[in-house]
């Protein structure tokens, strides 16, 4: 009996692309360079199962391709606003992610940048790359202090959780967040924390706000100059979900004219063509995307993929299935 099809859209861990190699007839992308809207369609017309990343746009018009093979997209991320999700469910292809297994390496990253940016450790690193730091100083790079703080989660998840009890437990940080649904009340208990009514009423009260929200539609520019205005000139803000949550140009002006202290960026609009208003800024932190970037975090992805294909192709559901 043949073998599936599989095309897997860039690298992924070795380990991984070897159980590949074992169970399907698969295509891997040896060079790592992100394939063209071209170059996927006849993916959808060759392959059984196409693996993308959540950098690789699946679009409506990828999905409609004339002649198309594909039956599953086994999305390599916890997000999935990389595919046209209405378009995959008139076409009737099942769609997959990986949730779970990168929550707390993200949450690290947020607590990371968190942490850069009270106490603007990035601009730190650039005094002494550049051969201008003299010595230690009274007034030498002057922060915020982190313990204690109120911390402003808008999204409440997993890895917004994942960072509370990092904050709460770690650094004694009060916890505020907002999100529409209904909350777990025992992790509400638990992390001592309280409900805001609003996004503007989070945003005024926090010394620090993070981002855990999904992409797409609903939240584009759910950050704006309006809103971005309420902070605190003291606030800092953290993003490590998606980039177009947060207008680019209205944070830029935010942090240019000092309407908030900084911010700590691992996602950004239009990555990875990053607003060139950014790089001149000496209060904000910048990370290219490595909220899951441990090794055992992206080996565990890549399984988890593994798993919702070969349930699919043995007829069973798959357990990561959003479509």
């Amino acid at each position: 009996m043949n073998k599936p099809k599989i095309i897997v859209t860039r690298r992924w861990p070795a380990e991984v692309e070897t159980q590949l190699k074992d169970l399907y007839d698969v295509q891997l992308n040896e060079s790592d360079i992100p394939m063209n809207a071209e170059q996927l369609k006849l993916a959808m017309q060759t392959a059984d199962a196409l693996l993308p990343t959540v950098t690789d746009p699946i679009t409506a018009d990828i999905i409609g391709v004339e002649n198309r093979r594909v039956q599953i997209i086994g999305n390599f991320g916890v997000g999935y606003n990389n595919i046209d999700i209405n378009a995959a469910k008139a076409h009737g292809i099942a769609v997959t992610n990986t949730p779970h297994v990168l929550t707390d390496c993200t949450a690290d990253i947020a607590m990371l940048l968190l942490l850069m940016s009270a106490r603007r450790a990035a601009e730190g690193e650039r005094l002494i790359l550049n051969g201008q730091w003299t010595g230690w100083g009274p007034t030498q790079l002057v922060g915020q202090k982190v313990t204690g703080k109120t911390l402003g989660l808008i999204g409440f998840g997993r890895i917004a959780q994942a960072m509370a009890r990092k904050a709460h437990h770690g650094f004694g940080m009060k916890i505020l967040f907002y999100v529409p649904s209904t909350p777990d009340p025992a992790i509400v208990e638990e992390l001592q924390a309280v409900r805001c009514h609003s996004v503007e009423e989070l945003l005024t009260e926090a010394h620090f706000v993070s981002l855990h929200c999904p992409g797409g539609a609903a939240t584009k520019h759910l950050l704006n100059e309006q809103r971005l205005k309420l902070m605190r000139p003291s606030a800092h803000l953290i993003n490590t979900a998606r980039g177009d949550v947060v207008d680019s140009n209205a944070l830029i002006k935010a942090l240019t004219e000092r309407w908030i202290a900084g911010a700590g960026l691992d996602v950004y609009e239009g990555e990875p063509n990053l607003n060139p208003g950014f790089l001149g800024l000496d209060n904000v932190t910048l990370l290219p995307h490595l909220g899951s970037a441990s090794e055992e975090t992206r080996v565990a992805m890549g399984n988890r993929v593994l798993n919702n294909i070969a349930a699919f192709f043995v007829g069973t559901e798959p357990p990561d299935r959003v479509v």
